[in-house]
């Protein structure tokens, strides 16, 4: 149970907290907290598990949104087949964009990723294609709020779980490896673009799954699926919930997601609540909350039987 506990809260809370949510407004604000929760997985994984700081989550965002979309306005494919060839299909188109850049390391490559979502914004808005400005209205939703609910809990806790089991497999040690000291990497006869592929194909799927299932949730797309805030909020989420945890970022994204509806009324100035959090984590508690409770949580005495 010391070991289970943990695991078994997570659970549960995920599955009871809709439940007890009284209006749809506050279980579409749980849907808002858990997509971006998935993007702030993705930035963990790439960030502390193969050390590429990719600021690209609202390239991945708007390719998952506009791929999805598509296919249900243009062909009048349902959902679930949308999402499904979003979420491979997005992710092998911007495995694709980012591939020259993964010879790259630090903010080189977290430069490019940030520059590729403003690029492809303002194509669809100069040539008026997928919209234009206007977007794609009138898609299909899902059939009841509870499918928006639980679809998007059940594939974050499957993400958070099969991570887990990943980054402790082989390949999650060889992704640690080039984290720690690529050269050393390469000099063992391994191919480490190979492996930086592998790790941006999967945070790209994260990515373009959270994109097509929002722009279903909204039944529209448009360019505000390339907004910096899908960028910059998971980020913020993941360093207040604990860096490389991959549970810290959800941890950290149902702090600051209602926290940012509480101060939409200041407009303007929730950026200044949101600097003032950051300013306050990285300078108090630079290792988030989700390392700072495991630490305490392991300090407990607890029997083992030999």
């Amino acid at each position: 149970m010391y070991l289970i506990a943990p695991r078994l809260f997570l659970i549960l809370a995920m599955v009871v907290i809709p439940l007890v949510m009284p209006s749809i407004y506050h279980k579409r604000l749980i849907c808002l907290l858990f997509i971006y929760a998935l993007l702030a997985i993705s930035f963990d994984f790439l960030t502390n598990y193969v050390g590429l700081v990719c600021l690209g989550g609202a390239l991945f965002m708007g390719v998952g949104g506009y791929i999805a979309g598509s296919l249900n306005a243009m062909l009048g494919l349902p959902a679930v087949l949308t999402i499904i060839v979003a979420t491979l299909g997005g992710a092998a188109i911007c495995t694709i964009l980012l591939l020259p850049c993964l010879p790259l390391r630090g903010i080189y490559f977290a430069i490019v990723t940030l520059v590729y979502p403003l690029l492809l914004g303002r194509i669809i808005e100069a040539t008026r294609i997928l919209g234009g400005t206007d977007g794609m209205p009138g898609l299909s939703t899902y059939p009841s709020p509870w499918v928006d609910l639980y679809l998007v809990i059940g594939v974050t806790a499957f993400l958070l779980f099969g991570l887990r089991r990943l980054v402790n497999e082989d390949i999650g040690l060889v992704f640690r490896g080039i984290k720690d000291n690529d050269q050393t990497v390469t000099a063992c006869g391994v191919n480490i673009t190979a492996y930086r592929t592998r790790a941006v194909y999967i945070a790209s799927a994260i990515g373009c799954f959270a994109g097509a299932y929002l722009c279903h949730l909204y039944g529209w797309v448009g360019l505000s699926f390339f907004a910096l805030d899908f960028s910059i909020i998971p980020i913020a989420a993941a360093i207040v919930g604990g860096m490389g945890t991959l549970v810290g970022p959800l941890l950290g994204s149902a702090i600051i997601v209602p926290l940012s509806e509480i101060l939409r009324a200041f407009g303007g100035l929730r950026i200044v609540f949101y600097a003032l959090i950051l300013i306050l984590f990285i300078a108090f508690r630079p290792e988030g909350l989700m390392n700072y409770f495991q630490r305490k949580y392991a300090q407990f005495e607890h029997w083992i039987e030999v």
